[in-house]
């Protein structure tokens, strides 16, 4: 499904991974963990082109991520990052920009789904005429993640989407991202959703290395 192959990372010149490799099977629920600075957000970053390659290949279902392929691999992939950017002034607007692309343009949800979307994340209609610069950090994943879920995305790469959550919202986001049919790459280092994944993956001399929950 996700394939890193002898991947080298290099930020403000200091190198974060060196011959990395790891593969991510259709819908495993693999998490990263580690200290802070050691890699773990760039690697999420360089899956969706965010974050270029110093070396290596990524590649997603056999497609290696390149200029040319890098459009489509976005559209399958759901990155949702610690501060997401909505990309539109109001809640509603965002939640609804990929359906004015002529990708999506067909398949815009009706308002119950819309609704019933926030309402599975802990998020109240009221949100929708909210400015999207005036929503927490927390809401901003959320929003992010239900616009995903819309869109009928099945691969998400999630970076820390519980850390800013009250229980009942960390519950409903756990539900949403660790069905069977979701494919889960994401760094956390709550206790609880390392529990939940069935891979736990470490960063150990600038390697990806595998360990115990």
């Amino acid at each position: 499904m996700i394939v890193f192959k002898n991947i080298s990372l290099h930020v403000h010149r200091q190198t974060l991974l060196d011959g990395a490799d790891l593969s991510i099977a259709l819908g495993e629920k693999a998490v990263i963990r580690g200290p802070s600075g050691c890699g773990k957000s760039s690697l999420l970053k360089s899956a969706v082109g965010i974050l270029p390659l110093a070396s290596g290949s990524i590649a997603v279902d056999g497609q290696e991520l390149s200029a040319e392929t890098i459009g489509g691999i976005r559209g399958r992939i759901a990155f949702i990052g610690q501060e997401p950017v909505l990309g539109a002034d109001t809640v509603r607007e965002a939640l609804l920009l990929p359906f004015s692309f002529k990708t999506h343009r067909g398949n815009r949800p009706p308002d119950d789904r819309v609704l019933e979307a926030l309402h599975d994340l802990h998020l109240g209609e009221e949100i929708l005429d909210k400015p999207s610069k005036r929503i927490s950090g927390g809401e901003k994943q959320r929003i992010a993640l239900a616009r995903a879920l819309l869109l009928g995305k099945d691969i998400f790469l999630a970076d820390e989407v519980t850390s800013a959550l009250d229980p009942e919202s960390k519950a409903a986001v756990m539900e949403r991202l660790f069905r069977p049919g979701i494919t889960l790459l994401s760094v956390s280092h709550d206790p609880d959703w390392i529990a939940k994944c069935n891979r736990v993956i470490g960063i150990e001399n600038h390697r990806l290395t595998e360990e115990s929950a």
